[in-house]
């Protein structure tokens, strides 16, 4: 049986906390950019075709796409000249519905123009600590039974150094066996940011995405991603700015995508132009919902947005 409007009632009701953290963590956000000197910016939701990647699979709209990510666009703002630019926006994607997964989902991205990913984390760090203590946590915060002591530095691990620790293979083996996803769900992603918040980077360059190779050990990219409570909560890296390197990694995320049978994409040749002008920049994903899911102490997504696709 259909559940009735007053059931619909009751549940967004009982998310009145979870929202009111929202807002005051997205108002907090903002002041962070604001005053380090960011441009907040609005691009697209529908665009002619995103990044190919193997793992993310976009939601057709019309002849277009809702976008999976602002991050072509941006990446033209910053060719054209914008060093600091930040947005929240909506962003969408096929076939992913579970406890921490939306197909409508928010993101915040942010790019500076001159930094590394190494940089790029210390900039992270800085703004949930100042959201964290806008939220009332000065020192630690509770999550699912989990005291995670937010006082910096926080923790960072690399991949290598992360499967050596907890994993029952090293990362060649897990690479070798093309387990390395499988490993890193179930062995490592639970370790991850117990006490602490953990940064988690060098991954290998064959995970690059669009992450730029590390200059002085190329079997690595200079890519990151942050774990709270082994809740994945963010990515980024140094960016690629190779156009002809871009291009490669492309067709070749495109090829694997045919043999899935997913959908095909037109090679995104005006950010492939664009890509020629970027200046050496570093930018950083992060969701916003997963972040409320841990401000407000929520065992699930549904818990922390107004309106699931269910309620709808």
């Amino acid at each position: 049986m259909a559940e009735s409007s007053l059931d619909y009632n009751f549940s967004l009701a009982r998310k009145s906390q979870a929202l009111q953290a929202r807002a005051k963590l997205i108002q907090s956000i903002r002041l962070f950019f604001i005053h380090h000197g960011f441009l907040e910016i609005e691009t697209p939701l529908r665009i002619p075709s995103p990044a190919p990647e193997e793992q993310i699979e976009a939601i057709p709209s019309g002849n277009w796409f809702l976008q999976t990510s602002p991050e072509l666009c941006m990446k033209r703002l910053l060719a054209a000249g914008y060093q600091l630019i930040f947005q929240i926006s909506k962003c969408f994607r096929d076939a992913e519905r579970g406890n921490k997964h939306l197909p409508e989902f928010t993101m915040l991205e942010w790019y500076a123009a001159g930094f590394d990913y190494h940089q790029i984390m210390d900039q992270c760090e800085e703004m949930l600590i100042t959201a964290f203590k806008d939220m009332g946590h000065n020192q630690y915060i509770v999550w699912q039974n989990k005291k995670i002591n937010l006082a910096s530095p926080w923790e960072r691990i690399t991949v290598a150094d992360a499967f050596l620790k907890y994993a029952p293979v090293t990362l060649e083996e897990a690479l070798v066996q093309d387990k390395f996803d499988n490993i890193l769900v179930d062995h490592i992603e639970p370790q991850l940011g117990i006490n602490r918040p953990t940064f988690i980077y060098d991954y290998p360059a064959k995970l690059a995405a669009l992450a730029k190779i590390k200059m002085n050990d190329p079997t690595v990219a200079e890519r990151f991603e942050l774990y709270i409570g082994g809740l994945e909560l963010a990515n980024g890296f140094s960016e690629l700015i190779d156009a002809n390197e871009q291009r490669q990694r492309f067709e070749e995320a495109s090829k694997a995508r045919t043999r899935k049978n997913w959908a095909r994409y037109f090679m995104p040749e005006k950010f492939l132009q664009a890509l020629q002008a970027m200046p050496p920049c570093a930018g950083i994903a992060l969701g916003i919902d997963r972040m409320v899911m841990i401000m407000a102490d929520a065992r699930q997504i549904d818990d922390v947005v107004a309106f699931t696709p269910e309620m709808l």
